[in-house]
């Protein structure tokens, strides 16, 4: 997967602004920028100092294009590895794209997205889920995702996976040691010790592995529903937990026809949000595929919000939510909506189906950070120390890490029944392979090409 030309693209955003900045990187990198930017106080570009930024004129064949800023970086010290200059020019959009025509005129290629990080990544510059976490940044849509991604970028998983790929290859090797030399006194490592180290291993694995529910809840999001039957103020709460006025708020029963739909943050989690239509028997068609809808949106979810009114005992319908979502996995949350009016719902009939049971008054608000608080403990555990805590984040990352937990369980159980140790250091060396996949050390170029095909262009 190694790459021989030279790229360049536009690596600021699209549009007019102060400064936009051009990046060129590869092997003809400093020489394809001499031919179009020309540095005032030297003679040419390869002879102004690396690391430092250099004022110039841009232009192609002969004709001025702009002036500007370059900065040379020297391979191996540049962010993708690589011989890589970096041109500032003004930011209007007709002479920054002259600057990168300029640019493919004397020699460069078109790169593609995310380009420059995935050389980054095949120049051992950084690790497959630190490109990932560098992605994440620039998709950040709260503060937490934000620590988290920068976490991942620094190094602070792919550290922790480098760690447990030490302990388990440290196994591996001990354990061939003994079954290729026996008489000899290179290693001893009876079974006691090698259960109690894998244990160890075991144990570091699935903390690892138990992360993903919160790395989750911060990056992608929690799909969520708000379900109950007609004008219990589903749609009240929605707005509520918006903060704007996102959904038609009526007295009329079967306002909400269709899935309405917002991403909302709840304290370090994000929430993709969906309000429905009231469960009932429909009483058209139009209502009919809305109740549809609503019932297809709560099979799948992940968490369901179900709101009941308080000021009303509960009826058959409600029952029929109650049985709908009972038998699913998916963590369940009761809202005793209208709770500022006088209550005439018995909640004890309906507290054994539900995680948590908030009282909140969607008209008035009061009880929303009491719901906010419940939602929150259900994905995280207090705080995280991003400096010092691996999170996984994405489920490329969980699929290899739960492989790898049941690969060291293998190993586990042939040890306890007495099988060969060859047996046990196999096992080992599949789960060693899953961790390699993980950052990238054993990875497909498929996959690669896919996590860097989601980057924009010109990072």
């Amino acid at each position: 997967m190694q790459e021989t030309t030279t790229i360049a693209a536009i690596s600021t955003p699209y549009g007019k602004g102060g400064v936009a900045l051009i990046r060129i990187s590869g092997p003809d990198a400093v020489s394809i920028a001499s031919n179009i930017f020309y540095p005032k106080g030297c003679k040419t570009l390869s002879a102004a100092p690396a690391n430092t930024a250099v004022y110039g004129i841009i232009s192609s064949d002969g004709n001025q294009i702009d002036d500007g800023i370059a900065t040379v970086f020297y391979a191996p010290r540049s962010f993708t590895g690589e011989n890589t200059v970096e041109i500032s020019c003004h930011g209007g959009i007709f002479v920054t794209e002259q600057v990168l025509r300029a640019a493919f005129e004397a020699g460069a290629v078109p790169a593609g997205p995310g380009e420059f990080t995935k050389r980054a990544f095949l120049n051992g510059k950084l690790g497959l889920t630190q490109a990932e976490a560098i992605a994440d940044v620039l998709d950040a849509h709260s503060e937490e995702m934000l620590k988290l991604s920068s976490a991942g970028s620094r190094g602070v998983l792919g550290k922790e996976i480098e760690r447990l790929s030490d302990a388990i290859c440290s196994l591996i090797a001990e354990t061939y040691v003994n079954v290729d030399f026996p008489d000899e006194d290179l290693s001893y490592m009876d079974k006691t010790e090698m259960t109690t180290r894998l244990d160890a291993v075991l144990a570091d694995i699935e903390t690892l592995e138990k992360t993903y529910k919160t790395g989750r809840a911060i990056r992608e999001g929690i799909e969520t529903v708000i379900a109950g039957k007609p004008n219990t103020g589903k749609s009240s709460l929605l707005n509520l937990m918006c903060g704007t006025d996102r959904a038609i708020v009526t007295d009329i029963a079967g306002t909400t026809r269709d899935l309405l739909e917002e991403k909302v943050i709840v304290g370090k989690i994000t929430l993709n949000l969906c309000d429905t239509a009231g469960i009932r028997s429909a009483k058209d068609a139009v209502e009919k595929i809305g109740v549809e809808k609503a019932e297809a949106k709560i099979e799948k979810a992940d968490l369901i919000l179900a709101v009941f009114d308080s000021s009303s005992p509960l009826d058959r319908f409600d029952a029929d939510i109650i049985n709908r979502i009972n038998s699913l996995s998916a963590a369940k949350i009761a809202i005793i909506n209208k709770s500022d009016l006088p209550s005439q719902m018995d909640p004890y009939q309906i507290e054994s189906i539900f995680d948590k049971i908030v009282y909140l008054s969607a008209a008035t608000g009061e009880g929303k950070e009491e719901l906010f608080s419940c939602i929150e403990e259900l994905y995280t555990t207090g705080e995280i120390d991003y400096n010092t805590t691996a999170v996984i984040a994405n489920a490329r990352q969980h699929a290899a890490i739960k492989k790898a937990t049941s690969h060291v369980k293998d190993a586990l159980r042939a040890i306890h029944a007495g099988y060969s140790d060859e047996l046990a250091a196999s096992a080992l060396e599949l789960a060693l392979g899953e961790l390699a996949e993980i950052d990238g050390r054993q990875v497909s170029e498929q996959i690669v090409n896919e996590i860097f095909h989601h980057f924009c262009v010109g990072k």
